[in-house]
C-alpha cells in the first residue's frame, strides 16, 4: 500500500513538472511572438515616417498622406497593445496621428500636379527622392493588397509616381550625357542621350500633350546635335597611308644635283 502511494505521489510530481515546463514553454513562445510582433509594427512606424519626413521632395497628394498616416495609426494602436512599459508615450502619439488624419479628411482632394516637379541641383536630396518613391510604391502595394486602399486610388497614386520616376531617371541620363559631352565622351554621352530620346518618344506618344514631355524631347534632341557637332569636330585626322607605286617612284626618280 506505502509503495503504491509511493509510485502515486512520484507519477503526480512527474505530471505535475511536465505541466510546469509545458506551461512555461508556452509562456516563453508567446513573449518571443509578442517581440517579434513589436519588432514588426516598430519597423512598419519608422520606414513609413522616414517616407512622410522626405514628402516635401516628391509633391505628395493628400490620398497618399492619409494612406500613410492611417498606417502609422494602425501600428501604433497594435504597438500600444502589446507594450506595458511605454502605454503613455503610444498614447500620445495616437492622438496626435488621429488628429492629423481628421485634418486631412476635412482638406479637399487636390493633388499638386506632376509637371511642377523639379528635380533638385543636390545629389543626395535626389538619391533621397529616388529611395522615397521606391519605398513609398511598396508601401501602396502592400496596403492595397491587404484591401485598405480602394483600387481606383491605387492606381491613381502608382501611375503619379511611375511619372514622377520616369522624369527622373529622364533629367538623369540627360545630365549625365552632358557631364560625358563635357569630359569629351562622346560615345557614352551619344548612347546615354539616345536612350533618354527613345523612353521620350515612346511616353509622347502616349501623352502627347504633357508640357514636360514634349520639352524634353526638344532638349534630347539639341543636346544630340551638340554631341554629334562636337564628335566631328574633335574627330582625329587620319592619315592616307601612301600608295605603294609613290614610294618606288621616290626611290628610283633621278636625284637633283644641287
Amino acid at each position: 500500500m506505502t509503495f503504491t502511494l509511493v509510485l502515486l505521489l512520484i507519477g503526480a510530481l512527474l505530471l505535475m513538472v511536465i505541466g510546469i515546463n509545458v506551461i512555461q514553454q508556452q509562456k516563453e513562445r508567446a513573449e518571443a511572438e509578442k517581440r517579434i510582433e513589436m519588432a514588426k509594427q516598430r519597423a512598419i512606424i519608422e520606414e513609413t515616417e522616414e517616407v512622410l519626413s522626405n514628402f516635401g521632395l516628391i509633391l505628395p497628394t493628400p490620398n497618399t498622406s492619409l494612406i500613410l498616416y492611417r498606417r502609422v495609426f494602425e501600428a501604433l494602436k497594435t504597438a500600444a497593445a502589446l507594450s506595458t512599459s511605454q502605454q503613455a508615450d503610444y498614447q500620445r502619439r495616437i492622438a496626435d496621428i488621429s488628429g492629423l488624419i481628421e485634418k486631412l479628411n476635412q482638406t479637399p482632394p487636390t493633388a499638386p500636379s506632376v509637371e511642377s516637379f523639379r528635380l533638385p541641383d543636390d545629389d543626395k536630396k535626389v538619391l533621397s527622392i529616388v529611395k522615397t518613391l521606391k519605398k513609398l510604391k511598396a508601401i501602396l502595394r502592400a496596403e492595397h493588397n491587404k484591401g485598405k486602399v480602394e483600387p481606383n486610388i491605387f492606381a491613381e497614386e502608382e501611375s503619379r509616381i511611375d511619372s514622377l520616376q520616369l522624369r527622373i531617371n529622364v533629367e538623369s541620363m540627360i545630365s549625365r550625357a552632358r557631364s560625358a559631352c563635357y569630359l569629351k565622351q562622346y560615345g557614352s554621352a551619344k548612347q546615354m542621350v539616345t536612350k533618354a530620346l527613345g523612353t521620350l518618344q515612346a511616353i509622347k506618344a502616349q501623352s502627347p500633350n504633357d508640357p514636360f514631355i514634349g520639352k524634353k524631347v526638344d532638349e534630347a534632341k539639341q543636346l544630340l546635335n551638340e554631341i554629334m557637332g562636337a564628335q566631328d569636330t574633335n574627330a582625329p585626322i587620319v592619315q592616307k597611308p601612301k600608295d605603294e607605286e609613290d614610294d618606288i617612284d621616290m626611290l628610283f626618280q633621278p636625284k637633283k644635283k644641287w
